[in-house]
């Protein structure tokens, strides 16, 4: 497989609206669409946001090897990428770009390790509570455990390629906008990249 990226981040770190502004600036990038067994939200669709399959599609898949990664991530809640979605991407010319868990990221670096990992770090556990609060989406007991998963996340953050902070994210977007041209121009390639402390 030709060259990947993989964005990582905890929950409410900035990193789906930093992937979407990329896609839009740079035609060569696919997004690569994860599969899930969970119900879709109302804005969603399927193929698009995700592959929604059952819970026993998704069991079957596990056991046909169709899966290039796979997590148990909330509470019974499965994601995983799909080698069919990958195959899709490669023939079409394109570079896939991933939005992983960290543990997914960490699985497909030790199969590929051409992909370049990207993680967006908060500011600070503090500014990544406001940040879930203010989504008012999340009951207590589920913001604590998004919380705590965050801060186990980041304790693998200096495995990846690069970190990006994200404290305001006009000044991360430039940032990451001329790091990622340099690497789909083959001007830099993984585990060459500056780490952010």
């Amino acid at each position: 497989m030709d060259n990947i990226i993989i964005f990582s981040a905890p929950s409410g770190s900035g990193k789906t609206t930093i992937i979407n502004k990329l896609l839009k600036k740079f035609p060569k990038l696919e997004f690569s669409v994860s599969a899930t067994n969970r119900d879709p939200r109302d804005d969603e669709s399927h193929g698009i946001h995700y592959y929604f399959l059952s819970q026993d599609e998704f069991n079957s898949k596990i056991t046909n090897g169709e899966f290039l990664e796979w997590e148990e991530v909330y509470g019974g809640a499965m994601y995983g990428t799909l080698l069919s979605e990958i195959d899709r991407i490669c023939k079409s010319g394109k570079v896939a770009l991933f939005d992983l868990d960290v543990h997914g990221a960490l699985k497909v670096k030790k199969k590929f390790t051409n992909a370049f990992l990207i993680f967006v770090l908060p500011p600070s556990i503090e500014d990544l509570k406001e940040r879930l609060e203010k989504r008012s989406s999340e009951t207590p007991e589920f913001l604590e455990k998004r919380l705590d998963k965050a801060k186990e996340e980041i304790m693998h953050a200096t495995k990846f390629d690069y970190i990006l902070l994200n404290d305001d994210v006009d000044e991360a977007l430039v940032e990451i906008h001329d790091v990622i041209h340099d690497f789909l121009e083959h001007k830099l390639v993984p585990s060459t990249f500056r780490i952010v402390d």
